[in-house]
Formats: structure tokens, C-alpha cells, sequence
């Protein structure tokens, strides 16, 4: 149900998020659906019950975050019980929300590296900036802690904010500021599951020198926030007008330049008990465009997204567990057994280098693209040159004597293609794995461009060549194994490499509906976030597409291969901060946000008019976006058993 502000939605909303078993129509609380039954009848499966897509009949539900799915829960004893689900933000960014100190702090603002807020004043009335893009988020419990104000449980979350979209006067911003970084401080009720925010820190990030466009993020292993920095800046260019905006926001100054090899990295963010947080930057995982990494069961090994055209398949063994600061970088080859759908093949796996993350760090204080290799941009004639694609765009280079381990950490995307990683992925994003059958997926946002013959950036020896572009994207599924080497011969320790690729999903273009969806709504469009539920046996798909006028949050069951809509975005936004949590004190939570609602193209002509100023009234002018988690079910009895 959307997250209009009047008091009667507030009141139904809250009420849905302490009792997901509620009646049909109904705002009652009542048993927790996965506990056993009087009767003794226990949880046995659940299936999500998909909601029709929001249409101009009721422009409200266009306007804002709906929710009208359900949850379908079989007992032991053969019965079925059907539940409503709902939505509940903590805040929309630009709110003021309790800084757990007495007073009150801007959600989603923006600070610079002596973190000091950062101003707009392009507008008649000057205002720290805010963001309406919140991204990758994480829901943490941790031994111990101790903050004010909480009557419940403690529950920690990690919010990232991937950039503002405009500034007042409506000039783009994307990547103009220094991304910020929040830790959330939730009080848990125990017997509803509800949560309230009770503190927001935002995170000090002066040690890392800012964060560059924090996408996707996950939970490791060991209970910290992995995030990211996507769209890695040039180093060829390191005075774009991107970088010199970035950098007078970061430093206060327009006379001081950040450095592009401290971005393009791996963040990771520690909870502290008193919901406050750290973080540090892990510069051996490679720099590429960081969307959204996921740590397998050994806590060693990693798959990463790299949303780039020209992107790779990205692998890091780490040297030792629940430890990211020292390993091993891979880059898959490709070979396609299959030009169907977004392709099928078995992988081989190049490796790029042993690093550690205060070894490359120091090397990128240091060095410039031209200590580390010699780029053109056109032919130059000459065999000691390679030719290869970067982001789309011709590039021929050779690599300096001596400087291979800097180019694989500094330089990654050009040197993976340099020594052969099939550099053709379109906008790799989000990862993630079902651990019980060993199949990671990856999510492609696009099937276009570097993966189609002739598309921008295609080259033949990628080994990716598919006949046909597929503008709504697909998702792929990575079978793992153990006991394989890499192509010098060498073998990768670990028992999670992705030996074959293969089509789990795919969207479905069409001409433009009444609505003017190009992709068909009741199929995926552009997959972005992607989160497993190992208790649901749920893959959980968040769209980034320009191709469905809302955008949506799916359930795809893998046994049962039922496709379910879940949650709507607003129109024109983003569905973001995707993060599926099994039990936490007995209760599951899909958290869920959205970013730059009312983000219009022309695949909107036909609705924009109407949802608008509905879309203004609703998110701050437009300025604002939601940050929050549909509706907790219990878990603690019949899925918590192994």
C-alpha cells in the first residue's frame, strides 16, 4: 500500500509492520504465521502472491511505494493461510530524525571531508544538500549493544546514498558530491517484529577520503557493511568536470583535486555497539565500478558486480577468513555454449594478481596512469601495443615494465582485457548466492552493446557474441565448484568458483503499451538488486529500468519457478537497498528503498502529468525518497531448524 503521509495510511501502515498475519481487510494483530498452530502444525514452505502492476485507475498507487502482494504460508498438516503484506519507512531523506544525542539530524545529508554539511545554495533559500538516492542498506544485530532510547531489541541497519540528483536550481549532480554513509539504531518490538528509529550517525568518512557513488551492498559473513563505489573515475582524465565538482564539495575548495585511484574501491563499514560506525577501504578487491559484492559461505571467496560496459566477471579469494585486506583478484574468460537470452558458457578464470589492501593503497598515493601504463586513444600502428575496449571506447595500451601488479589493482578494467578477461558483460550488477545448491547469480541490467555482435564495444575475442540485444535485461546463474585452476594451471583455493554460466531469467521488450512500458510489465525489466532468502528459497529482484514506468520488487521462488510481484516503486524511481534478512531474534525482514522518484523520460509522456505533482507532494518536492522494509514474519519456529 503506498506511503502517502495522511494519518489514516500512517496508522494502517504501522499496523502492518507488527503483524504481517493480519486478516484480509483487517487491522488486527494476531499469531506470527511461521509459529506453530495450536493444533501443532508446523511452517512448511511460502510462496509470494503477486499484486497487479499500478495503473492511471488510481494514480495514488502510481505516485508512491505500494504494496498489495501477500504471503502464502503451507503448514505441516497440508493447510494454507494467506497473509497481507505492507511497507514501512523509517524516514524519507530530508526529514530531521533523532541523532540519538537529544537532538535531531538531516537524513540522507550530505557532509564534506572535515564533515561539515555541504550547502546548496544554488536556490533562493540555501540548504544543506540531501540525497534522493538511497542505495545498498543492511540489517545487523549485534552482542552487547547499548543505545539510549531503545525499549526492545537492538537492531543496527547500514544505509548508503549513491548521489543527489539535482541541486536546487535543478543543475545535474550525479557524482558531484561525496557519497555519505549512515548507521541506523532500531528499536525491535519483540512481540510484533515492528522497528523504530530511535538514532542516526552518520558515518565519518575523512579516512577514506570520501566515498565516489555508493551503489549495492551487502551483509558479510561476519556481520559488517560491504559497500561500493561504482563508475570508477578515469584516470586518464583526472580533471573531468565531474572530478573537479567531487572534489570541491569533498575539500570545501575548488583549488584542491582528489586523487581517481583512491575511488573505484570497496568500502566496509563496522557497526560499533553504540550505533555508531568505522570504515575502511580494501583496495586489492580490483578498482572497477563496484555495484554490489557477495561473500560465499568460506568467508574467503567473493563475486563481484562491475556495472560498466565492458564489464567483467570479478573473483577475489581472500588469503584468510572474515578478512577482505589481503588476496588473490580473478577475471573470468568466457566461451559460449549458448547465444540464447543473455547467453550461456563455461568460465575459466585469469589470474590478475595477489595484492594487499596497504600495498595498493600506497601505490595509489603515488603513482599516475602514465607511471603504470602508456594509453592511446587511436591506432598508433605499433604491435608493442594492445588494443582493447574500456567503457565502450577504443583504447590501445601497453603496460610499463615492472607495473603489472598496478595495473591489475589500479587499472583493472584495462588490464583484465589486457591479459584476456572477456571485458564484453553489460552493466554486471547486483550478486548473490543460494548456498544450498551452489548457483550464484548475477544480475544484467542490459543485454546490449559489448555482449551483441557489432554493439558498442563488442570485439570478437571476448568470447561473448550474442545475435540479439535484449533492452530489459536478464539475470544469470553461476554453477560452483571446487577443485579448479586457474588458466596458468595454478589452483584457486576455493570451493565456490563459477566453473558454467547460464539464462535464469530474462525480461521481455515489446512496443510501448497505454502506459508506455517498453518492457512487459509482468516480466522482469532491467534487474539491479539481488538478494537470496536460503528459508524462502526466494531469489528477491529490484529493478533499475527505463523501460517499466514503475519500477518493481520481485519474488522468484527457484523450486517452483514462480515469478511474483512484490512491492511498486514510484514512478520514474529506482527500486534500491535491497537486503533479504532470514531471522533476526526471530523475525525476517526484506528491506527496501528507492531513489530520484519522478526521475521522468519520454517512456513517461503518458503518465506524467497526472503523477507529477502527486510524486512532488508526496517526496518533498521531489527531493525526498524512503528509506524502509516490508512487513517482519516469524521465523522462529519450523525455518530455524536445520
Amino acid at each position: 500500500m503506498p506511503d502517502t503521509t495522511s494519518a489514516s495510511r500512517r496508522r494502517a501502515l504501522k499496523l502492518l509492520a507488527g503483524a504481517p498475519l493480519l486478516p484480509i481487510g483487517a487491522f488486527g494483530v494476531t499469531q506470527p504465521a511461521l509459529a506453530a498452530r495450536a493444533d501443532g502444525a508446523t511452517f512448511l514452505s511460502a510462496r509470494f502472491v503477486s499484486m497487479d502492476a499500478p495503473t492511471l485507475a488510481d494514480p495514488a498507487e502510481m505516485a508512491a511505494t505500494t504494496v498489495k502482494s501477500a504471503l502464502e504460508v503451507t503448514y505441516s498438516d497440508g493447510s494454507k493461510q494467506t497473509y497481507r503484506l505492507g511497507y514501512e519507512p523509517f524516514f524519507v531523506t530530508g526529514d530531521m530524525v533523532p541523532d540519538g544525542k537529544g537532538g535531531t539530524i538531516l537524513a540522507g545529508g550530505y557532509y564534506d571531508i572535515h564533515n561539515r554539511p555541504i550547502i546548496d545554495t544554488s536556490g533562493s533559500a540555501p540548504r544543506q544538500f540531501y540525497s534522493d538516492c538511497p542505495d545498498g542498506s543492511s540489517l545487523i544485530r549485534l552482542p552487547r549493544a547499548s543505545v539510549p532510547g531503545v525499549q526492545g531489541n537492538t537492531v543496527f541497519a547500514v544505509v548508503q546514498f549513491e548521489y543527489a540528483s539535482r541541486n536546487l536550481r535543478g543543475d545535474e549532480m550525479y557524482g558531484r558530491l561525496p557519497s555519505p554513509i549512515a548507521v541506523l539504531t532500531l528499536d525491535q518490538d519483540p512481540d510484533t517484529g515492528a522497528l523504530k528509529l530511535v538514532k542516526y550517525h552518520n558515518v565519518d568518512t575523512s579516512s577514506v577520503q570520501g566515498l565516489w557513488i555508493t551503489c549495492g551492498a551487502s551483509l558479510s559473513p561476519w556481520n559488517t557493511h560491504l559497500a561500493s563505489e561504482e563508475y570508477e573515475p578515469d584516470a586518464a582524465t583526472p580533471a573531468s568536470a565531474q572530478m573537479k565538482a567531487f572534489s570541491a564539495s569533498l575539500y570545501g575548495a575548488a583549488d584542491r583535486m582528489a586523487n581517481p585511484y583512491d575511488y573505484g574501491h570497496l568500502p566496509e563499514v563496522v557497526v560499533h555497539p553504540d550505533g555508531t560506525g568505522s570504515i575502511r577501504k580494501h583496495y586489492c578487491l580490483g578498482r572497477i565500478s563496484h555495484e554490489l559484492i557477495q561473500v560465499m559461505p568460506d568467508q574467503r571467496t567473493a563475486l563481484m558486480g562491475d556495472d560498466a560496459t565492458n564489464g567483467g566477471l570479478f573473483m577475489f579469494v581472500a588469503d584468510r577468513a572474515a578478512d577482505l585486506s589481503a588476496g588473490t583478484l580473478y577475471v573470468a574468460r568466457w566461451n559460449q555454449t549458448s547465444a540464447e537470452g543473455a547467453g550461456a558458457g563455461t568460465l575459466q578464470w585469469i589470474r590478475l594478481g595477489h595484492a594487499a589492501s596497504d600495498e595498493i593503497r600506497a601505490m595509489a598515493a603515488r603513482l599516475t596512469i602514465g607511471d603504470i601504463l602508456d594509453l592511446l586513444t587511436e591506432d598508433p600502428a605499433d604491435d608493442t601495443y594492445k588494443f582493447i575496449h574500456c567503457n565502450g571506447k577504443p583504447n590501445w595500451i601497453r603496460v610499463k615494465p615492472g607495473m603489472e601488479k598496478a595495473a591489475a589493482f589500479l587499472e583493472t578494467h584495462r588490464y583484465a582485457a589486457y591479459v584476456g578477461g572477456s571485458m564484453a558483460l553489460s552493466k554486471n550488477e547486483g550478486t548473490t548466492v543460494n548456498a544450498r545448491d551452489r548457483i550464484a547469480y548475477s544480475a544484467l541490467a542490459n543485454v546490449v552493446d559489448s555482449m551483441v555482435k557489432g554493439g558498442k564495444g563488442w570485439y570478437e575475442g571476448s568470447g561473448i557474441a550474442l545475435d540479439k540485444k535484449l533492452q530489459a535485461g536478464a539475470i544469470l546463474a553461476h554453477r560452483l565448484e571446487g577443485g579448479q585452476k586457474d588458466t596458468s594451471g595454478q589452483p584457486i583455493p576455493s570451493e565456490w568458483v563459477p566453473t558454467e554460466s547460464s539464462t535464469l531469467l530474462t525480461g521481455r521488450d515489446i512496443a510501448a503499451d497505454a502506459l508506455g512500458n517498453t518492457a512487459h510489465p509482468d516480466h522482469i525489466a532491467s534487474p539491479d538488486n539481488l538478494k537470496f532468502s536460503e528459508k524462502l528459497r526466494t531469489l528477491f529482484i529490484g529493478e533499475d529500468s527505463g523501460n517499466h514506468v514503475n519500477n518493481f520488487l520481485w519474488a522468484y521462488h527457484v523450486d517452483t519457478r514462480e515469478l511474483s510481484r512484490v512491492l511498486s516503486c514510484p514512478a520514474g524511481a529506482e527500486s534500491t537497498g535491497l537486503h533479504a534478512v532470514d531471522e533476526i531474534n526471530g523475525w525476517t525482514y526484506i528491506m527496501s528503498n528507492f531513489q530520484h522518484a519522478g526521475d521522468w523520460s519520454k517512456l513517461h509522456a503518458q503518465v506524467r502529468d497526472k503523477l507529477d505533482p502527486l510524486v512532488k507532494h508526496n517526496y518533498k518536492d521531489g527531493y525526498g525518497a524512503s528509506v524502509g522494509y516490508i512487513t517482519g514474519v516469524d521465523l522462529r519456529i519450523g525455518l530455524m531448524r536445520t
